[in-house]
C-alpha cells in the first residue's frame, strides 16, 4: 500500500514538473530569494540572482501569445463591463511586457547590441507588469466581491439545510479561497514591480523585492500544485 502511495506522490511530481510554468516559478523563487540574500551586494547571491533571471526568459519565450489569445477572446457571459475593461487591459499589458521581455533577453545574451536601448526597454516592460498587476488586483477584488454577494444569497435559500454539503457552496466558496490567494500575491508582487523600478528605494529595498518575490513565487508554485488522485475506499 505505501508502494502505491509512492507511485502515486512520484507520478504528480512528474506531472507537476513537466509543466513549464511550474519550472519557471521555480527558479524565480531561486532568483528572489538570491535577491534577497544578497540585498543588492555583488557576490555569489547576486551572481545566482542574475543567472537565475537570464535564464526564465528563456521560459517565458512567445508566452505573450497566452495573454494575447485572452485580448481576443470573448468575456465570460454576466460579467460586468468594468471588469472586462480591467481584464482586457492586464492581457494587453501583460503581453506587452512578455513581447518586450523577449527582446530584453536579446540584449543580455548580446544578440541585440545595444545596451542602452535594451535597459530602456526592460524598464518599459517592468512598467507593462505593474500596470497589468493593477488590473489584475482590481479585477480579482470585484470578482471576490460578486462571489460574496452571490455565496450570501445561496446561504438564505440553504437556510434549513447544511450548507457545507451543498456542492454549488462549496463551489463557489472555494473559488472566492483562490481569488483571494490571487489577490495577495497581485498585491505582493506590486510591491515586488515596484521594488524593480525603484520607485520606491528606502522603502522596497532589494532584500524587500527579494522577500516578496520568493513569498509570491510559492504561492505560485501552491497554485500549480495537480488535483491529488481521490483515495479509493474499501
Amino acid at each position: 500500500m505505501s508502494l502505491d502511495v509512492a507511485r502515486a506522490e512520484l507520478a504528480l511530481a512528474v506531472v507537476y514538473l513537466n509543466k513549464a510554468e511550474a519550472r519557471d516559478k521555480i527558479c524565480r523563487a531561486i532568483q528572489y530569494g538570491s535577491k534577497f540574500l544578497s540585498a543588492g551586494q555583488p557576490g555569489t547571491a547576486q551572481n545566482v540572482d542574475k543567472s537565475t533571471s537570464l535564464a526564465r526568459k528563456v521560459f517565458r519565450l512567445f508566452k505573450f501569445i497566452n495573454d494575447l489569445h485572452g485580448l481576443i477572446s470573448p468575456p465570460a457571459p454576466g460579467t460586468p463591463l468594468p471588469l472586462i475593461l480591467l481584464g482586457k487591459s492586464k492581457n494587453a499589458l501583460l503581453s506587452t511586457f512578455l513581447f518586450l521581455d523577449q527582446i530584453v533577453w536579446l540584449g543580455r545574451t548580446g544578440i541585440y547590441k545595444n545596451k542602452e536601448r535594451t535597459e530602456l526597454i526592460g524598464r518599459i516592460s517592468l512598467f507593462c507588469w505593474l500596470g497589468s498587476s493593477v488590473c489584475t488586483m482590481l479585477v480579482e477584488t470585484g470578482e471576490i466581491g460578486r462571489l460574496s454577494v452571490s455565496i450570501k444569497k445561496l446561504e438564505k435559500e440553504l437556510t434549513n439545510t447544511d450548507k457545507h454539503k451543498n456542492e454549488q457552496y462549496q463551489s463557489k466558496v472555494q473559488k472566492s479561497n483562490q481569488r483571494s490567494l490571487a489577490l495577495v500575491k497581485t498585491i505582493l508582487d506590486i510591491g515586488v514591480s515596484v521594488g524593480l523600478l525603484q520607485l520606491a528605494p528606502k522603502k522596497i529595498t532589494p532584500r524587500v523585492t527579494g522577500a516578496l518575490g520568493f513569498v509570491t513565487s510559492l504561492i505560485s508554485c501552491y497554485q500549480l500544485l495537480p488535483s491529488p488522485p481521490k483515495t479509493k475506499t474499501c
